[in-house]
């Protein structure tokens, strides 16, 4: 098949673009690459994927150097035209959109950067779907949607009406822009709600890079609500799984078991579904920084602070639908991802 993969200097969207052409696919991968975090890191995943940093040009296709299958554009999704002409030239058959506004935190400071990428640019992705006749949109959502729900653990069942930043709302707001197209053009798509994804090539702006740099460098780590936090750790090759699942298998269809008196969210009478993704395992903050001093050998300089605006305590993935519908199991834990990343780490830095 042919695939268009969004956000694809990105740590997600890197590790997707290597499945897909592992499997054999055609793949074009888009990005803007923008500032949000250190972009040599992001010039050297796509450096990985033959896409050298001295021949980007906007707008420009490339052909990789190490595998013909890849191309590769820097596009802004808000780029309404130069996306259009994009899908003309490109006629993928399906679509996985990863790229973002990043960040719960940033959204406080720079609200209209989120506005922009994750909801114009998102109106635009799904413009151009509808007028494409593309198979299936897959798009990343997030578990920061859940917002000020109170369960334990989070099910795509429940209700996401309160969301508590910036970053949460936009997307939200991508899954009723998606369930609005199914529902008028029958487009079939499908959010992923990613929880805290880690691995190899994460993004520096997580809390594993961050401990394990200032862990390796002798710096304190600042630990939020004392520590007194619980994430649902998902390891980068169990949420590559998840996604290519859901892409090599059929669309959704409209659910005939759907009430609209009594709706269930994640599914529709048109060709609409929301999944979870994660580990099915929340995990302390303070267990998960043991395991990185494990794995650099080393002790946290820990620094205890007040939970952070926009942030919630804990947040725990109810996977059931993505095991029942693709035979979704993650199966990495915490200790083994982590030692993983750490090892990544120390050959990238050279340390």
């Amino acid at each position: 098949m042919t695939f268009l993969v969004t956000g694809t200097a990105g740590f997600i969207g890197f590790h997707v673009v290597n499945r897909l052409l592992q499997d054999g696919h055609t793949v074009l991968g888009m990005d803007n690459l923008n500032t949000y975090y250190d972009v040599s890191l992001k010039h050297n995943r796509l450096r990985e994927v033959g896409i050298e940093a001295g021949d980007l040009q906007y707008g420009t296709f490339l052909k990789s150097k190490k595998n013909d299958a890849y191309t590769f554009v820097q596009l802004n999704l808000e780029d309404k035209f130069g996306l259009q002409a994009t899908f003309a030239k490109f006629k993928p058959d399906i679509v996985i959109n990863l790229a973002a506004q990043a960040g719960v935190r940033y959204s406080l400071k720079n609200p209209d950067a989120y506005v922009s990428s994750n909801i114009t640019g998102f109106m635009n992705i799904l413009e151009c779907c509808r007028h494409n006749d593309i198979q299936h949109l897959i798009y990343a959502s997030s578990s920061s949607v859940y917002g000020l729900n109170g369960h334990e653990v989070f099910s795509t069942s429940h209700h996401t009406d309160h969301p508590v930043s910036l970053y949460a709302a936009t997307k939200k707001s991508n899954e009723m822009m998606a369930h609005t197209y199914s529902h008028l053009f029958r487009m079939p798509t499908t959010g992923l709600r990613f929880f805290t994804v880690y691995g190899p090539w994460g993004r520096p702006d997580m809390a594993l890079f961050l401990f394990t740099k200032a862990i390796f460098n002798d710096t304190p780590i600042d630990v939020f609500n004392n520590g007194e936090m619980y994430r649902d750790f998902t390891y980068i090759d169990d949420i590559v799984e998840g996604v290519i699942n859901v892409a090599y298998d059929t669309p959704p269809s409209a659910n005939a078991g759907w009430v609209s008196k009594n709706p269930d969210p994640s599914i529709s009478s048109a060709p609409y579904r929301l999944y979870n993704i994660g580990n099915n395992q929340a995990v302390k903050l303070t267990d998960f920084i043991k395991a990185i001093e494990e794995a650099t050998g080393k002790t946290a300089i820990k620094v205890m602070k007040p939970l952070q605006a926009g942030d919630v305590i804990s947040t725990s993935a109810d996977v059931d639908g993505l095991r029942l519908d693709y035979g979704y199991q993650p199966k990495v834990s915490v200790k083994e991802g982590v030692s993983r990343f750490v090892e990544w780490f120390r050959t990238y830095y050279k340390i």
